[in-house]
């Protein structure tokens, strides 16, 4: 036996209803029996689609990566490895148009609703002539285009649709170590599959020394200044909140993000924060996370505390980047790359500030430092 929506083939997973077997592996996406065929039969993509417009042409780099990807993505998979910032978006633009061009269905698979809807508006002014279609949570009456951006668990819907998928963090939750959404994207393409990512784990690198999937690097942006490498506070926590300050009056000029280790330090934070300035909180509780971030984006002097929840898909131009408690346990060496990465994005503010505050050295932070220099004297693809 096996799933047509996971792939599960466990049988100990299988259970026999009163219409019939059904995988209780997948069943958090609803009952689907084995013989059932899931009905997502999508349209024909439209004539003269495949058009794409940007306003600046793409680097000398990011061209030859481009390319490349365009070149090896007809045979195997794809993983793209550019450092945060690079315009990995930009950089498939010629696979998808390739794709759309053959009448072969794409779909751009992203972890988070609000990255969803944003890069859905940013495709659909390149792409003028194509039908971009956005699903998420709230947004799910139309799930057919020539180009679908979705949240990963939505390719629930799409069995065997898709000739291209690309396949946006795949380090990160909730696809990272999801066995169910690991089928489920396998099942959803038809073809080859373009992982986007600045911190592959080692899953992805494993692939790649197996010879399954092509690996292309860029360690430079697009305005070609160096990434900025974090600097290293070690203090007790006392002395550590008063360099915080210190550091949020210094960058007073610049939106501020503060990222912390727990919800409840986060809570803890903000609540001490406010009494001197105006600050907001985004975690996994915040229900209305979509607005904080809206507002925070709108005020070129803001300060947000934020959990993991902001350390990827999220691009607040000119940030400045406050990591508090980077020893922490939570925090991963994946993680601690992404949140240095908000910084210094901006072509008119490329070189930004990133501080780790630590309680003490650990190996880890330390790490991630060398890495993001290492990054910056490579230099090329």
């Amino acid at each position: 036996m096996k799933c047509p929506r996971c792939g599960n083939t466990q049988k100990s997973y299988f259970y026999k209803g009163s219409h019939g077997y059904y995988c209780r592996k997948c069943i958090g996406f609803g009952r689907l029996l084995l013989e059932e065929e899931i009905n997502s039969k999508l349209e024909d993509i439209h004539d003269d689609c495949s058009e794409y417009t940007m306003q600046y042409p793409l680097t000398k780099l990011q061209e030859a990566v481009s390319k490349e990807c365009q070149q090896y993505i007809r045979t195997k998979d794809v993983l793209l490895e550019c450092v945060c910032g690079a315009g990995k978006t930009e950089m498939v633009l010629d696979s998808i148009a390739d794709a759309l061009n053959e009448k072969r269905k794409v779909c751009f698979a992203i972890a988070r609703r609000q990255v969803v809807l944003e890069l859905a508006e940013r495709l659909r002014t390149y792409f003028k002539k194509a039908k971009i279609v956005a699903v998420c949570g709230g947004h799910t009456d139309e799930t057919d285009g020539d180009l679908i951006i979705c949240t990963t668990h939505q390719l629930y819907r799409y069995q065997g649709q898709f000739s291209l998928l690309i396949l946006d963090e795949p380090d990160a939750f909730p696809y990272r170590g999801d066995e169910v959404l690991h089928g489920i994207v396998r099942h959803a393409c038809t073809g080859n599959i373009i992982y986007l990512t600045a911190t592959p784990d080692a899953y992805l690198l494993s692939r790649v020394k197996e010879g399954m999937m092509h690996h292309i690097i860029l360690n430079k942006r697009p305005h070609g200044h160096d990434l900025p490498v974090p600097r290293l506070l070690i203090y007790p926590s006392v002395l550590l909140f008063f360099i915080l300050i210190r550091w949020i009056n210094k960058h007073a000029c610049n939106p501020r993000i503060i990222f912390v280790p727990t919800i409840k330090t986060a809570k803890i934070l903000g609540f001490i924060l406010n009494i001197f300035i105006q600050c907001y909180v985004c975690t996994s509780e915040s229900e209305d996370r979509d607005e904080i971030i809206y507002h925070f984006k709108q005020n070129p002097k803001g300060v947000i505390i934020a959990t993991t929840v902001l350390e990827r898909g999220v691009t607040i131009p000119k940030a400045d980047i406050c990591v508090w408690h980077a020893n922490h346990s939570v925090f991963d060496e994946a993680g601690l790359i992404q949140m240095a990465g908000r910084a210094g994005r901006s072509f008119t503010s490329p070189e930004g500030d990133v501080l780790f505050l630590c309680s003490e050295k650990t190996e880890l932070v330390e790490f991630c430092k060398n890495k993001i220099e290492r990054a910056n004297q490579i230099c090329a693809v």
